[in-house]
């Protein structure tokens, strides 16, 4: 059976979100609209498998923002036994009841509904190898090759590898016992889900955990009745459906999340097995089929194919798929934008759409949308922040929004005595900062030196396209308060006597000083903060000057004169048309900042190659991520690990390689992406005005967009 290409609308096009927000069921639970909240591991509940305060804080910020359904992931069911993560949710005995009990009850008091997903992780279980027990399988795993490792840093892997312990792995292939063991494990969770006041279960039967793990042909190799052909291999999961309706009531919903396919997983499974699965679960009493997908990690990039896809909309096809064969209800997951899901469910594709990513970022999405304000919605960038987190045994974090696994700590409560707020810079970090501070009484007024927002997320847009999207969030947020902004204003003391704040919140961002490398000073050679200042015309004119001929300047006065560069969609059309960059273009330096230009230039057809002088490239940037790019980069570019320039000359760049041979490569342009430094200068000067001083982002530590949003919301709070 071939997966037919479903085409959606683009992420922006304007809804009205009439088919999204409409109530929706899922046999007797009724949801006041089509968002789930999807199923993901957090790592917010307590090392002993408890729901304390961080997890039911959690989930009652995403009630309370609208959701119709949450969804708690990645419930075990056999804790301790059977579990990936160092902080999952317990359900295997009834000393459980109370604290997840608590969760369910937060989400009512919000109108939502809550479901609980049991999970067995099977051969996936990485805390039973940590701990020395034996790994519940189908079959022997076969072993798979992978290349995911070589992205980690050494701190990475210690913390990855070095959890899980030094005990010998011991698999356990399941006997008839055994099978009779676990379906009893899901039927009794369920039971105690029931107990605590869900309004549903969901079964995880997807990305290789143990019903999944049958359903492969890939995994299961048995030659009992539980292994051959579909319907032998949906026989854990029909009896595991069939017990738990048996323990829970025909009028409690249950349903199954299943893979679509298994890519990457040569004889694994295909959107026929999913179909027949699907139509199996339903005869056996599901009341919904949730749809993902999974891809063998051969490389660490597999993982953003499924399960958590990068392509928009990407898993949809599988919901589509389903949903012809299936008279129940079919969730969709992937990427789905509001506006592709609203399409979806208008069509009939799916009639609930599960979102993980976007309320991590903003737990008000739903409410928003309601209110007629998509526009504010902070959107997901796709860093991959969050679910690094659980590759090194992390909590979960998320890049644009601190608050995520620290709503109990960090509540927005009003100021007890409002103050007068000076914030000095317009990127993320001054952003974030005056909103908080706004939100919560403070009078605040805004100085940013150019003549716009962002900072250095403006041109990280450019670069990446969702950095833009959230520029255009937190603009729209700023913008919707009452904070004064005055542009092209320099921070002065003269200026704080003028304004007299309270307190002053600097954040203007990291220095880039050009490497001393011989050449460095050549016209050909840019820095980072100079490309990124003339395409931004942020007081470029000298620049403009002394790196562009004639014919160059030209079109750069014309493209101010014009205000293309007061758009950042303008801007990326433009910069496919022209660029101060020739055709040749070496990049010094392999960090975030080197690694995304590379991937912007790729993208405009020039000929790239990076020079990085560690071996680890992209260290800065979250695991999953780094993955995405270095496989883009390395496909499409050169990488050199541990380069080290030594001179830049009109015709090319000089440098050995590892093993200390000399090397050259022609360019026609280099950039320099090396030695940012917090820039301390502003909030030095500004120490002696009397005046109580709060550096925040770059110009204190650098830490990116994460660091920068982190910092501002933090200062937010404290003022």
């Amino acid at each position: 059976m071939a997966l037919e290409r479903v085409p959606l609308p683009e992420p922006n096009m304007p809804s009205d979100y009439a088919s999204l927000l409409q109530p929706g069921r899922i046999g007797s639970l009724e949801t006041r609209n089509r968002i789930v909240m999807a199923p993901m591991g957090s790592n917010f509940a307590e090392a002993d498998g408890h729901c304390g305060e961080r997890i039911q804080a959690y989930y009652e910020a995403r009630a309370k923002g609208g959701v119709g359904l949450l969804t708690m992931g990645v419930c075990a069911i056999a804790f301790p036994a059977g579990t990936a993560e160092p902080f999952q949710v317990g359900v295997s005995n009834d000393d459980f009841i109370p604290g997840l009990a608590e969760v369910a009850r937060r989400a009512h008091r919000h109108g939502a509904r809550i479901a609980m997903q049991l999970q067995h992780a099977g051969k996936t279980a990485t805390r039973d190898l940590a701990a020395g027990r034996p790994i519940w399988v189908p079959s022997v795993p076969k072993r798979t090759p992978t290349t995911m490792m070589s992205a980690f840093t050494k701190e990475e892997l210690g913390t990855f590898v070095g959890a899980l312990g030094q005990h010998k792995p011991q698999v356990r292939v399941m006997d008839k016992a055994d099978i009779a063991q676990m379906v009893e494990w899901f039927a009794a969770a369920a039971s105690r889900a029931q107990q605590a006041g869900f309004d549903g279960v969901e079964l995880h039967a997807a990305h290789t955990y143990i019903i999944a793990g049958f359903l492969s042909p890939y995994y299961n190799q048995r030659d009992d009745e539980y292994g051959g052909p579909i319907e032998n291999r949906a026989r854990l999961l029909v009896e595991t459906l069939q017990a738990v309706k048996r323990r829970v009531g025909a009028d409690f919903p249950v349903w199954v999340r299943l893979d679509g396919e298994e890519l990457r997983t040569e004889g694994g499974i295909t959107v026929g097995d999913a179909v027949a699965a699907a139509r199996l679960s339903v005869q056996a009493g599901a009341d919904a089929v949730s749809m993902s997908a999974y891809a063998t990690i051969t490389t660490g990039v597999a993982f953003t194919e499924a399960p958590l896809v990068h392509q928009p909309g990407g898993l949809v096809g599988y919901a589509a798929a389903v949903k012809k064969e299936v008279p129940v209800p079919v969730i969709a997951a992937g990427r789905i934008s509001p506006e592709m899901a609203d399409e979806g469910i208008g069509k009939g594709l799916f009639d609930f759409v599960a979102m993980g990513r976007k309320l991590l970022a903003d737990p008000e999405l739903p409410n928003k949308l309601a209110a007629g304000k998509a526009a504010q919605v902070r959107p997901c960038v796709y860093c991959y922040v969050c679910v690094s987190q659980i590759f090194i045994n992390q909590r979960v974090k998320c890049a644009v929004n601190p608050q995520v696994g620290h709503e109990f700590e960090w509540p927005m409560t009003p100021a007890t005595r409002s103050i007068h707020v000076l914030v000095v810079g317009g990127g993320p970090a001054g952003l974030e900062a005056a909103r908080v501070a706004a939100l919560r009484g403070h009078r605040v007024t805004l100085v940013e030196r150019s003549d716009r927002l962002g900072g250095t997320l403006f041109f990280a847009g450019l670069a990446y396209d969702p950095n833009g999207r959230l520029l255009d969030s937190l603009v729209q947020q700023v913008r919707a308060l009452p904070i004064e902004l005055r542009f092209s204003t320099p921070a002065t003391a003269a200026l704080v006597a003028e304004l007299k704040p309270d307190a002053i919140v600097v954040a203007t961002g990291a220095r880039r000083d050009a490497p001393a490398i011989p050449g460095a000073g050549l016209g050909h050679v840019w820095s980072g903060d100079e490309l990124r200042r003339l395409m931004t015309n942020d007081g470029a004119d000298e620049i403009a000057r002394r790196k562009l001929n004639l014919a160059q300047r030209a079109l750069f006065k014309a493209g101010g004169i014009l205000k293309v560069t007061d758009s950042a969609q303008a801007l990326q059309g433009l910069s496919r048309l022209w660029m101060p960059l020739g055709r040749r273009v070496v990049i010094v330096g392999g960090g975030l900042v080197g690694l995304e230009l590379a991937e912007f230039l790729i993208a405009r057809e020039r000929d790239v190659t990076v020079l990085e002088p560690s071996d680890k490239p992209g260290r800065e940037l979250a695991i999953v991520r780094r993955w995405r790019v270095l496989d883009a980069v390395e496909h499409h570019a050169d990488l050199h690990r541990q380069a080290t320039v030594t001179e830049i000359t009109a015709s090319d760049v000089r440098w050995t390689d590892r093993e200390g041979q000399a090397c050259r490569t022609e360019a026609d342009s280099v950039i320099l992406a090396l030695g940012a430094e917090a820039d301390d200068s502003v909030a030095a000067a500004l120490s002696g005005c009397g005046v109580p001083v709060h550096r925040v982002g770059d110009c204190r530590e650098g830490g990116f967009i994460e660091g920068a949003m982190r910092d501002g919301h933090r200062v937010g709070l404290a003022l």
